[in-house]
């Protein structure tokens, strides 16, 4: 195949595969192949609910450390995430490391699509950040197991339509709970990174008469969503600046992971948290301080699962409509999440946890009878 597995590991890339808080990943592969420069790391946390599904993160990571650290926290993240939205699907992750603007080319992609096919549909795979629609074209040449493809090539097109539309359906949800209307009309809105994802939710929101504000860290992405909805919409300098805005009744994250954190929450003005990122929270407690404060959390992997639900039904012959029904069930999932943390008296995420383990649980249990 011309590929071959990464031999040299540090001793530092070792302890990041065996911390015990890691999750109990069933496995992990390295991947090099040194013509095209692919340095990747696949992630497969579970297959008890069936072949794990997650998407290929491309990013100019720090350090080899932090690239497989990233994909053993998202490919757990998937688990969750595929067990809360229904699928038969376990959870798994991919990190092509790099700046994709620099380092991505055919020749990468294939190689990287012979590593996804070695593992003979234990890991399926799918877009992220940094690879799009045209990126899962080109992987699925070497391999069957890639969806997230453009309609002319079989696929279902861009996810995140309806990633959007799950995050909307989980701030109906939350507007529910906390204020007993699902509408978001008047409501103010602070939206972090109106990506591929974001300006989608930005339509939703508009359209319902919600208050928008947006932050970017590309100047060019909100400025066009300024021209698109003159006066509807406005901006401020960064997240910094958002999440102090005055009056914000709901703060959606959706860029990069972390965004919850030992600064971010004691300053945040919103009372609720939904958005698409994911790994919002930054570290265990992060959910504690937000309860602490009266901030009700709708836990990132719960509402933005639209994307994975559209992902999957692609690999039996996709259909919108049908997806669409799914995802707009993340509404009552995430209804019902916030019932069970009041009555075990807990936070939502761990509220979500405890379902999704549960369900993981059943059905190891049930393959081993």
């Amino acid at each position: 195949m011309g590929v071959t597995t990464v031999t040299e590991v540090t001793e530092s890339v070792l302890h990041t595969l065996f911390r015990s808080d890691q999750g109990g990943h069933e496995q992990v592969v390295l991947c090099q192949d040194r013509a095209s420069g692919l340095k990747a790391v696949i992630a497969i946390h579970s297959t008890a609910l069936g072949p794990a599904l997650g998407g290929t993160r491309f990013y100019p990571y720090a350090s080899e450390e932090e690239a497989v650290a990233d994909a053993l926290n998202l490919a757990r993240g998937m688990s969750y995430k595929n067990a809360m939205a229904g699928l038969d699907h376990g959870g798994g992750k991919a990190v092509i490391i790099g700046d994709p603007d620099i380092l991505k080319s055919e020749e990468l992609l294939l190689a990287y699509g012979r590593f996804v096919a070695s593992l003979g549909g234990r890991y399926v795979t799918a877009c992220d950040v940094g690879t799009y629609v045209a990126d899962m074209d080109v992987v699925a040449r070497e391999c069957q197991w890639a969806t997230g493809r453009s309609p002319e090539n079989g696929g279902a097109g861009d996810s995140s339509v309806l990633t959007a539309y799950g995050v909307y359906q989980g701030m109906r949800a939350s507007a529910q709970h906390l204020w007993g209307d699902p509408t978001l009309r008047g409501r103010k809105v602070g939206i972090a990174g109106v990506g591929k994802v974001g300006h989608h939710l930005v339509e939703h929101l508009v359209e319902e008469g919600a208050e928008v504000v947006i932050t970017d860290v590309r100047a060019e992405s909100v400025q066009r969503i300024l021209d698109r909805h003159p006066g509807k919409v406005t901006s401020v300098v960064d997240t910094e600046a958002l999440i102090r805005v005055e009056g914000l009744d709901i703060y959606a994250p959706c860029a990069l992971g972390g965004a919850l954190n030992d600064e971010s929450v004691p300053v945040l003005t919103a009372r609720v948290v939904c958005g698409a990122a994911n790994n919002q929270l930054a570290h265990p407690g992060v959910e504690k301080d937000l309860a602490d404060r009266g901030i009700l959390y709708a836990p990132d992997y719960v509402v933005n699962a639209g994307g994975v639900i559209q992902v999957a039904d692609e690999l039996h012959g996709f259909d919108f409509d049908r997806c669409k029904a799914k995802a707009s069930k993340i509404y009552d999932t995430t209804l019902a999440i916030f019932a069970r943390a009041k009555m075990d008296g807990i936070p939502p995420a761990a509220a979500a946890d405890r379902i999704a383990e549960h369900r993981m649980a059943e059905a190891a249990a049930a393959r081993r009878a």
